[in-house]
């Protein structure tokens, strides 16, 4: 039987978290290939320290895009962060280029030929999920971390909040009762200041976008809410920590609230279904939820590389389901091709629509008009509801 009573905490970071950085390059370069041709291949990954920024992977694309551009593309992501900073300035930074041509043994293991459909790029398994804590079905101890991150970064922005810097971590613990979240018990924001800008001054710029994040009455006590405990945040980004591609998998996800697969997303195009197969994963959950089929679903699909169909499709309506597993498993199957091929037509996910979900959460977002965010479409609601209901 599930817990009904208890606390559960996610965290979310900014676009400036070093990680993030790299997150952000490394979906900037896809997005560049994919404007070019929809219907390359990328595999990139970026490291970033202190005025330093690594490229790395391989690409199969025009032969018009060079390293130039991708260091140019890498320079415009960091400007557009807004670091200006003595250890890590957009103009200043040193990137090395290390990118090169992709593997003839992957792609001959992964393209289409004759009667044979484009295989997985990698076996693997992705998970997707999707309940009712939150208007975009998304759980809400990570829904409200990015929300007050996202609200924090729009004002440093626009100009609101200029002594803010793009560097920060929120952390949201919320208190379940029968099984609802119905407030927090702690809250922690830690943010990139300016020098001279002491521990309160932060907290009070703070405060009002974690109140405005947060449902009416949920805010948790002044002793509970944490605001840069060290006391001093001005060094930050990659000049005071390392990052790397593809290190905040939890963070882009449900944080912590359902499983993960492993695989990272940013700097993959969408022929790698470490990326394509968990948005198919989610969108396909939501669409079960927002159908009113269950309160809660997990979906699971696993690959083998070179094999276009999955090799399973697992669906968990955690006890809250009205209609049978199986049976749901076999219409989400119906309904949507899980092939790579499949997913990307479906989903049109073959547009350079991809640096914009490397902060602040690949999903719980609104789909955009140009096709960004298609996997958080409730498009297939009435169509599960026609065929199980």
């Amino acid at each position: 039987m599930a817990k009904l009573n208890y606390v559960f905490t996610s965290e979310s970071v900014s676009e400036g978290h070093p990680d993030k950085v790299c997150d952000r390059i490394s979906d900037a370069i896809v997005d560049l290939y994919l404007s070019h041709d929809p219907q390359a291949r990328v595999a990139v990954e970026t490291l970033a320290t202190t005025n330093q920024v690594v490229l790395a992977g391989e690409v199969r694309g025009p032969d018009s895009i060079k390293a130039d551009h991708l260091v140019e593309v890498a320079r415009a992501a960091v400007k557009d962060i807004g670091y200006e900073q003595d250890g890590f300035h957009w103009e200043k930074m040193d990137v090395k280029c290390l990118v090169h041509s992709q593997s003839a043994d992957i792609a001959v293991g992964v393209d289409a030929a004759g009667n044979k459909d484009e295989g997985a790029g990698d076996q693997g398994i992705m998970f997707g999920y999707a309940c009712r804590e939150t208007p975009a079905l998304m759980p809400a101890p990570i829904y409200y971390s990015h929300a007050i991150l996202k609200s924090l970064a729009e004002a440093r922005h626009s100009g609101a909040a200029p002594q803010l810097g793009p560097d920060a971590k929120s952390q949201v613990t919320l208190r379940y009762v029968d099984g609802k979240p119905v407030g927090a018990t702690a809250i922690v924001l830690s943010t990139q200041h300016a020098e001279g800008l002491d521990q309160e001054a932060v907290r009070e710029i703070v405060r009002p976008h974690i109140l405005n994040c947060l449902p009416d009455g949920w805010m948790c006590d002044e002793a509970s809410l944490y605001v840069n405990p060290t006391g001093r945040f001005v060094i930050g980004g990659p000049d005071g920590d390392a990052g790397l591609t593809g290190r905040k998998i939890i963070v882009d996800t449900y944080g912590g609230a359902a499983p993960h697969g492993g695989g990272a997303f940013s700097g993959k195009d969408p022929t790698k279904v470490d990326r394509s197969a968990a948005y198919a994963a989610r969108y396909l959950a939501k669409n079960v939820v927002a159908a009113e089929l269950a309160e809660k679903c997990t979906i699971q699909v696993s690959y083998a590389i070179g094999v276009s169909k999955p090799l399973s499709v697992y669906v968990d309506t955690h006890g809250t389901g009205v209609v049978d597993e199986d049976r749901l498993s076999q219409v989400l199957q119906q309904l949507v091709d899980l092939s790579p091929r499949g997913i990307r037509t479906h989903l049109g996910l073959n547009k350079p629509i991809y640096a914009r979900t490397s902060a602040y959460g690949h999903f719980g977002r609104s789909p955009d008009a140009d096709g960004g965010f298609s996997w958080e479409k409730t498009d297939l609601v009435g169509d599960l509801r026609s065929a199980l209901l």
